[in-house]
């Protein structure tokens, strides 16, 4: 269920100077509030009540005054639309069959365009695209704004297509089926009203669903918690029930595998983000792929791969947290427990992810969070005592992050992958495994001049002694003298990883302004593996907050800034992170941006899908509270608190953490009478808090301007 995570595109967020006190002893447990009687701003939770959206107005009117009617503001959006709406970006594509897929948004189509083209045209300058799906003309035809979210297509002809359009870009959304050939949505065909909802092929005529199919159907974190197989031309009402989690889990979903000579059926039960259980279906029966239920199954062809999250012990070989392992999957499910071991980690390298080719397994390792691509071979006959050959991939530059971006491991062995970093544009590169090396077939345009910036990997060492990486884009002849504006984002969370990434709009924004720009890979995060996740989970949360303290300290020690010029960014997770450093360290501090957060974690699993992260965080309707509380800003801000200027923002249609922490957080500072704390709010977009390339423009521009100005 990736698509619940907390996830934003990468940012900054900085922590600060270490103070003893505040470190060893951050909360005056009197000052917090406990019962939830005793908020005064639980209205705020209404997210479309007459009140609070008067409120929200109000607040956009002020921010907006300050903030965004002014000419410099208007030159930083502009200047980063021209960045994400630029004819030059790579159109970043999908094969199904013998055509390339792409959604495309742009100036011409704010709300986007589906469209598919052959290799052949795609690797010209300017490709012949055909056009499947307009979202502007379906939204002018309809009288409606939807924001396109995802589609899935029935293999292997690749000719009807589900696809999920959003009311307002929150993960809710209406699930309509369309026909390629006809370029429609099929009259009569599969449909459903607007929830979050997983729809999987089974056949043309068939199809798993998971949906709201009534009171009681979601679970708390608000999935799917019921799955069942669906007729075309039957009402859901009728669909037969395949299989029912409990209220308490994260949702259930099933899919059909659909590669030829290995077609199964799988029912998967997610207790929360980390735990699941994995099932193959035959008929009516069940039978449960038995490994731990922290780990990653994945069937494809005679082969399972597990990815351990914790150790794993079988027939008195164990096998250690954050290793890739490879078993024939009838043998395995017949009760043998043959496993060779495909990866295991060291202290500094890591597995990012694993994608097959047909006849291939490409692993994108992380050493100290740079990439390196190895290609392993299975032997023939699927025998784990076979050898796998294993050789390296090259082509990834110092500093860079390459992801693996489709294969089609159903007919052959193509791959594509995105390569960049930090200062070196996005390329799209294509081989074929064993034949043609890759070639770049797209790149693109640097968006600002990078001659002048310098990208370097720090360690510092954090509270308990534990070395934390940090990236630092900085000018070439930069003074150590404290006086540069730096802004520092993190996450540190559900085993993430921030890498080297290119942006033309921080480059823009940030960079060519003169700023140092910082990421911090603090625990929480998955750059050293599942243990590097785990540190930081629940009553061990403070941890990732303590090494975003130690990157801001050690940023200060260099010379690079000083606390006044020192800004942090963060988002969703990373939101709640900047509001502990606002609460916890606001002396090493200028400003701080933060961005569709959590911060009320006494009522966080109460509000949204908030239910979801309880084991990222722990329940506070039990004794966990009493850790969660040393972590809640909402209930540690303080009535005399010295706290740096502060920016939050957030969406009315975000219903995956939802508006009203951002609301209730900017309430009850700004009824402390504590100054300089702004709120803005978009109606759309969704966690991503834009729905269209102007908005989101416009919400970055924001928090850079926001930033830029406070830290000068």
């Amino acid at each position: 269920m990736k698509t619940a995570w907390l996830i934003l595109a990468p940012g900054v967020t900085m922590p600060g100077m270490n103070d003893a006190a505040s470190h060893d002893n951050p909360l005056d447990k009197a000052t917090m509030t406990d019962n939830v009687n005793d908020d005064p701003f639980l209205w705020l939770e209404e997210i479309s009540g007459t009140r609070s959206l008067d409120w929200v107005k109000q607040q956009n009117a002020v921010t907006t005054k300050q903030f965004v009617d002014n000419a410099e503001f208007a030159r930083t959006r502009d200047s980063i639309l021209e960045v994400l709406d630029s004819d030059a970006r790579i159109p970043y594509v999908q094969r199904m069959g013998n055509e390339l897929y792409n959604f495309w948004r742009d100036k011409t189509y704010p709300r986007g365009i589906w469209r598919r083209t052959t290799l052949e045209e795609y690797r010209k300058a300017e490709p012949k695209w055909e056009v499947l799906l307009d979202i502007d003309a379906l939204n002018e035809a309809e009288g409606k704004r939807w924001v396109f979210k995802e589609v899935e297509c029935l293999k292997p002809d690749y000719e009807r297509c589900l696809i999920s359009l959003s009311p307002d870009g929150g993960d809710a959304t209406v699930v309509r089926e369309f026909s390629i050939p006809h370029k429609a949505f099929v009259e009569g065909g599969f449909e459903l009203p607007v929830a979050k909802s997983e729809v999987r092929w089974i056949d043309r005529d068939t199809v798993y669903v998971g949906t709201d199919f009534g009171p009681g159907s979601m679970t708390r974190s608000s999935y799917p918690r019921i799955v069942k197989e669906w007729k075309r031309g039957t009402p859901l009402s009728t669909a037969r029930t395949i299989h029912e989690g409990k209220p308490s889990d994260l949702a259930v979903s099933a899919w059909h595998d659909h590669t030829p000579g290995h077609e199964r059926d799988f029912v998967s039960v997610a207790g929360d983000f980390f735990h699941s259980e994995l099932y193959q279906r035959s008929g009516d029966q069940l039978t449960r792929v038995d490994v731990p239920t922290d780990a990653h199954a994945e069937a494809h062809r005679e082969w399972l791969l597990v990815q351990t999250r914790s150790p794993w012990t079988v027939d008195g070989t164990t096998y250690p947290s954050g290793a890739l392992l490879a078993t024939p999957f009838d043998d395995f499910m017949a009760g043998g427990r043959r496993i060779v071991v495909l990866f295991q980690p060291d202290a500094h390298t890591s597995l990012d992810s694993f994608a097959w080719t047909r006849h291939h397994l490409i692993l994108n390792l992380m050493d100290d969070v740079k990439s390196r691509l190895e290609v392993l071979t299975p032997p023939q006959i699927a025998a784990a005592d076979g050898d796998w050959k294993r050789e390296s991939l090259p082509g990834a530059p110092a500093m860079s992050t390459i992801h693996v971006v489709d294969t089609d491991p159903d007919h052959d062995d193509e791959y594509w992958l995105d390569v960049g970093g930090f200062l070196a544009p996005s390329s799209l590169e294509r081989g074929v495994l064993g034949s043609a090396p890759a070639e770049r077939i797209k790149q693109e345009p640097a968006f600002f001049d990078a001659s002048g910036f310098t990208v370097s990997q720090h360690f510092v060492h954090s509270k308990d002694g534990t070395r934390v990486p940090y990236f630092e884009i900085a000018p070439n002849d930069l003074r150590l003298d404290g006086s540069h504006r730096t802004l520092l984002y993190g996450y540190g969370g559900f085993e993430v990883s921030l890498q080297p990434h290119y942006s033309g709009s921080i480059g823009r924004a940030w960079l060519e302004r003169g700023g140092v720009y910082v990421i911090a890979n603090i625990r929480g995060g998955g750059e050293y593996g599942p243990a590097w996740h785990q540190a930081a989970l629940k009553a061990n949360r403070p941890r990732a907050y303590e090494d975003f303290a130690a990157v801001a300290e050690d940023l200060i020690r260099r010379g690079v800034t000083s606390a006044r010029h020192l800004g942090a960014e963060g988002g969703s997770n990373g939101g709640l992170l900047v509001g502990n450093m606002l609460t916890d360290y606001p002396q090493l501090f200028g400003a701080i941006a933060c961005e569709v957060p959590l911060l009320d974690m006494k009522r966080y699993t109460h509000l949204s899908a908030g239910a979801s992260w309880m084991a990222e965080y722990g329940d506070p309707d039990t004794a966990d509270w009493d850790f969660i509380r040393t972590f809640s800003p909402y209930q540690n801000v303080k009535n005399d608190g010295h706290y740096p200027p502060v920016l939050f923002y957030t969406a009315t249609s975000d219903d995956r953490v939802g508006p009203v922490q951002a609301r209730k957080m900017a309430a009850k500072m700004q009824s402390m009478s504590l100054p300089d704390v702004w709120f803005y709010e978009n109606l759309e977009g969704g966690h991503g808090a834009g729905a269209d390339n102007r908005q989101s423009a416009h919400m970055h521009a924001m928090a850079y301007d926001f930033l830029w100005n406070q830290l000068k």
